[in-house]
């Protein structure tokens, strides 16, 4: 695509978290999150109320995934009927069990993306060469942020509310400035170190539409500015978790690359992504109460050299 610029000279000179937290980091912007933030944002429950983000996997309406991903496969390997056959398995007692296994994309469903999940120019996060990414992840996996947890003050922005809609269009975007002006019109600020969680129940036009989702595949989210990247680093965000497949606009309608902050935010920042949360229940709950702000905490599944892994986030208000 001749028209369309390199990562390597949009970003050409964009600021980069490398080496701030020393050359072996592995979880970037997460070590923002510090006991500190912790207590900050253990304050904010009021009333113990639990919301679970994680999309249900096998979802019989389907579960919404990356182009070229296809969705999880549940196998079932025993249940009541194995012991009609009379070479069943048989145990001291009687006992009976069912059991079964799942055939998935780590990232086919609400996860974390790894530190070194994507990169361009050669370099993953904090400048550890793309091959060590060759059969596994040797640096940056999600391993690191699995080990670690992420917790602290979460605050919904609910764009969708904020515009009007019942969901964001395909391709729509929104800045910064749109997140603060969200944030000022639900009664609150965003502040240093808080955990964003963006709703734009864009995915409810999967459930609505089928397969036709798909055709000129290219969702809503925030888009790339170097205002944007500097007001993230400024703003020392560790996490931005959202209801898309992949946090941000698909292709930038300015430039026409594709994920641009993937590599803006994540790779060079060290920002981490979470992904096709369900923030459904939680945006009633904060639109009923005026309530936005809440503990988040998340705990990937911890796997070795993996690009991502599944998570069920939890926000307690």
């Amino acid at each position: 695509m001749a028209d369309v610029p390199d990562l390597t000279e949009l970003l050409a000179g964009a600021p980069t978290n490398w080496g701030k937290w020393g050359d072996d980091d592995e979880v970037g912007a997460l070590n923002y999150l510090t006991a500190e933030e912790v207590l900050r944002g253990v304050a904010h429950v009021l009333t113990g109320e639990v919301f679970t983000l994680q999309r249900l996997i096998g979802d019989p309406k389907g579960d919404p995934v990356w182009p070229g991903r296809t969705p999880a496969e549940r196998t079932m390997l025993l249940d009541e009927s194995t012991w009609d056959s009379d070479d069943a398995p048989q145990y001291p007692g009687g006992l009976h069990y069912a059991d079964d296994k799942i055939n998935a994309f780590l990232q086919g469903s609400t996860q974390y993306d790894a530190l070194g999940h994507l990169w361009y120019g050669g370099k993953i996060w904090n400048g550890y060469d793309a091959r060590t990414t060759v059969g596994g992840l040797d640096k940056a996996s999600v391993e690191p942020i699995a080990q670690r947890g992420v917790v602290g003050r979460g605050v919904l922005l609910d764009m969708a509310r904020f515009r009007g809609k019942a969901s964001l269009d395909k391709g729509e975007t929104f800045t910064h400035e749109d997140l603060l002006a969200c944030a000022e019109a639900q009664g609150h600020t965003i502040d240093k170190r808080d955990v964003l969680v963006v709703r734009t129940n864009f995915l409810q036009q999967f459930f609505e539409q089928g397969p036709a989702f798909y055709e000129g595949f290219n969702e809503p989210g925030l888009v790339y500015s170097p205002e944007l990247v500097r007001w993230f680093q400024d703003m020392e965000i560790p996490n931005l978790a959202t209801d898309t497949i992949a946090n941000e606009v698909t292709t930038d309608p300015n430039n026409g690359v594709a994920l641009v902050l993937h590599n803006a935010l994540m790779r060079n920042l060290g920002v981490t992504l979470t992904e096709i949360c369900d923030l459904e229940t939680l945006a009633d709950s904060c639109a009923a109460d005026g309530r936005y702000t809440f503990l988040y905490a998340a705990a990937p599944l911890k796997v070795h050299r993996a690009t991502g892994s599944p998570v069920n986030p939890l926000a307690i208000k």
